[in-house]
Formats: C-alpha cells, structure tokens, sequence
C-alpha cells in the first residue's frame, strides 16, 4: 500500500527528511519536471495527448503542480528527489 511504502522511506532516510511525497501515477518520468528555485521545490507533472478522430482532433491535457517551500536553514543544492 501506499502508506506501508511511505513508512520504508520515512525509516530508510534516517539521515535525510521527506519533504513531500507526491502521487504523479498515470504520468511518464519524462513528463514530470522538478525545480528547486528561490527557496522552493516546484512539481509540475504534465501530459499532453492528439488523436484524430473520425470527428476531427481530440485533445487531451492533465497536469498537476506542486510547490513546497524549503525549510529554513536547508540549503537548495542539497535537496534531491526520486521518481
């Protein structure tokens, strides 16, 4: 479960804090873009799709976007994250 797989990374980053845990299913890695900016963590996760149709083109848009802020004292090249 979801919350069984949150537990063993909580436990397995002793040295490390979770900052976020984010559910991007149904997006491909590639599609999934994180910056670390101006004292900011921001998630974007987008996907676009275009099918044609018998009735003309179709099209296809989700994304989600995140924005976590740093805690203070954590600098910004220490940050990493994981797909």
């Amino acid at each position: 479960s979801m919350q069984r797989r949150l537990n063993r990374m909580m436990n397995s980053s002793r040295d490390h804090k979770l900052l976020a845990l984010m559910v991007v299913e149904g997006f491909d890695p590639k599609e999934v873009t994180v910056t670390v900016k101006d004292g900011k963590v921001k998630v974007l996760a987008e996907h676009k799709e275009e099918r044609t149709t018998s009735r003309g083109k179709e099209y296809n848009y989700r994304n989600i976007m995140k924005e976590i802020s740093l805690p203070p004292g954590l600098r910004e090249d220490e940050v990493t994250y994981s797909l």
